[in-house]
C-alpha cells in the first residue's frame, strides 16, 4: 500500500512534527529557517505561473485549496511581497519572541493586512493541526481552513461544502504525509475539475497519484530536466539515509541530494483539454534555487578509506 511504502520512506526523514502544532510559527521558522529551507520561495514564481494561466483560461480568480497548509505561508509568500527568509528573520527579532501567541496573531492580523494584496487566487487551507489553521485563517491569509485527517476520516458535509468551488489544489510538501486518499475524497467533493500542483520530494513515488487522477479525468505532466530545492539535510544520518532510498528506487543523486540538499520535482494534473491547449513546459519557466546562499551542508567526499561524510560551506 502507497501509506506503508510512504511510512518506510519518511523513517529516513528528520521528524519535525512538534513545529506544526505550536500556537504560532515562530518554531517553524526558527527551526526549518536553520536549514535554510526554502522550498515556498523557490516554488512561488512557478505556482504564480500556474495559477496565472488558470486565470486566462477560465476568465475568474482561482479558488486555491493548499493541501497541508500549516500555517498559511504558501498564501503569504503569493498574496504579498513576502518571502520564507524575510519572515523568518522577522520572527527571530526579540521584539516578537517576547511576546504571546494572542498578542502576535493580532500583529500579524494588522503586518498582513498593510501590504498590498497581488494574489492572483483566494486561498483556503487543509491540515491536521488545529492550532496552524486557527492561526492561518486569524491572520488573514486564508479566507478559510479545514482542520482534518482524510488519511483516515471522511470528508465532512460542512468541509465538502467549502472544498466545492475549489479550481486547484497544490501541494509544496505534504506528499509522502499524504496520499491517494486525500486527494480523491478532495477530487471527489470538487463541482469542476480542477488543476493539481505538487512539489514532490524525488524520494516519493507518485504513481498512484497520478492514477487516481487519471481516474477523474486528469493528466499528469512532470516537468522534466528541473528539480526545487527544499532544504538542507539535518544531520549526516538523514543525509545517508535519503541517498539509500533513493539508491533502491534507482533514482540518481548525482549533483542534486548528493550535495547535501533535498530536492522535489514539479508535477501538475490537469484536464486533457487545459494539458493539449498549454503544455506544461509552455506555461513554466524556472530558476530552481540552487544557486542561494545556504549555510553548511552535508556531502560525500573520497578519503584513502573510500567515500566519508563531511560539512562543505
Amino acid at each position: 500500500m502507497l501509506k506503508a511504502e510512504f511510512s518506510r520512506i519518511n523513517q529516513t526523514k528528520a521528524v519535525f512534527d512538534d513545529i506544526y502544532i505550536q500556537d504560532d510559527p515562530r518554531s517553524y521558522f526558527s527551526v526549518l529557517g536553520d536549514l535554510d529551507y526554502m522550498i515556498t520561495d523557490v516554488a512561488e514564481p512557478v505556482i504564480r505561473q500556474i495559477l496565472s494561466a488558470k486565470a486566462s483560461a477560465t476568465n475568474t480568480k482561482p479558488v486555491v485549496l493548499d493541501v497541508g497548509c500549516s500555517y498559511g505561508i504558501n498564501a503569504a509568500v503569493h498574496r504579498f511581497p513576502l518571502t520564507f527568509g524575510g519572515l523568518r528573520h522577522r520572527y527571530a527579532r526579540r521584539e516578537i519572541k517576547a511576546i504571546s501567541s494572542e498578542e502576535l496573531m493580532r500583529f500579524d492580523h494588522n503586518f498582513y493586512a498593510s501590504w498590498p494584496d497581488h494574489g492572483l487566487a483566494r486561498f483556503i487551507g487543509l491540515d491536521v493541526s488545529a492550532p496552524a489553521v486557527r492561526y492561518a485563517t486569524r491572520v488573514g491569509l486564508l479566507d478559510q481552513g479545514l482542520v482534518a485527517d482524510l488519511e483516515k476520516e471522511a470528508l465532512s458535509a460542512e468541509n465538502a461544502r467549502i472544498v466545492r468551488p475549489v479550481d486547484v489544489i497544490m501541494s509544496t510538501g505534504c506528499i509522502g504525509y499524504v496520499t491517494d486518499k486525500t486527494f480523491s475524497k478532495l477530487l471527489d467533493a470538487t463541482e469542476k475539475k480542477p488543476w493539481v500542483i505538487s512539489f514532490v520530494l524525488r524520494m516519493f513515488p507518485y504513481d498512484a497519484l497520478a492514477k487516481t487522477f487519471a481516474q477523474r479525468g486528469l493528466v499528469t505532466e512532470r516537468l522534466s530536466g528541473v528539480t526545487f530545492v527544499q532544504r538542507r539535510f539535518r544531520d549526516a544520518e538523514e543525509f545517508e539515509n535519503s541517498l539509500a532510498t533513493l539508491a533502491a528506487a534507482q533514482i540518481d543523486p548525482s549533483g542534486l541530494e548528493s550535495e547535501g540538499l533535498l530536492h522535489a520535482d514539479l508535477i501538475l494534473s490537469r484536464p486533457e483539454d487545459d494539458v493539449r491547449a498549454a503544455p506544461l513546459e509552455d506555461i513554466v519557466t524556472v530558476a530552481s534555487g540552487r544557486g542561494r546562499p545556504i549555510a553548511p551542508r552535508y556531502v560525500h567526499v573520497e578519503s584513502n578509506n573510500g567515500p566519508r561524510v563531511t560539512l562543505e560551506p
